[in-house]
């Protein structure tokens, strides 16, 4: 699915498009509240009401994201290639990990 890349070349090309502080900041939030969004998305239908709370998640993570990028003033990666929404996730692992 992600092609002849390995995980870290996929990484290093994202991290290429996020090199301002404010993007970064702002992709280190977003990310996993979109991530957490998801999650909660596919437990609403157990917990009444949880749809909401994963709804605003969402909105507000991919908020922080389109901010950062107007920051940045380059597009999100994803409008070159969808795969890179496959990697911002492994992309905010490695930054919690200190390898992007």
């Amino acid at each position: 699915m992600l092609g002849n890349r390995s995980s870290q070349e996929w990484i290093a090309e994202y991290a290429r498009g996020h090199q301002h502080p404010v993007n970064r900041a702002c992709h280190t939030i977003g990310i996993p509240m979109i991530a957490l969004s998801v999650l909660m998305f596919l437990v609403s239908p157990l917990i009444a009401g949880l749809w909401k709370v994963a709804l605003a998640l969402f909105v507000v993570g991919w908020t922080f994201q389109f901010i950062g990028h107007g920051v940045e003033g380059t597009a999100p990666e994803f409008f070159k290639d969808w795969r890179f929404l496959l990697v911002g996730l492994r992309w905010w692992f490695a930054k919690m990990a200190g390898r992007a």
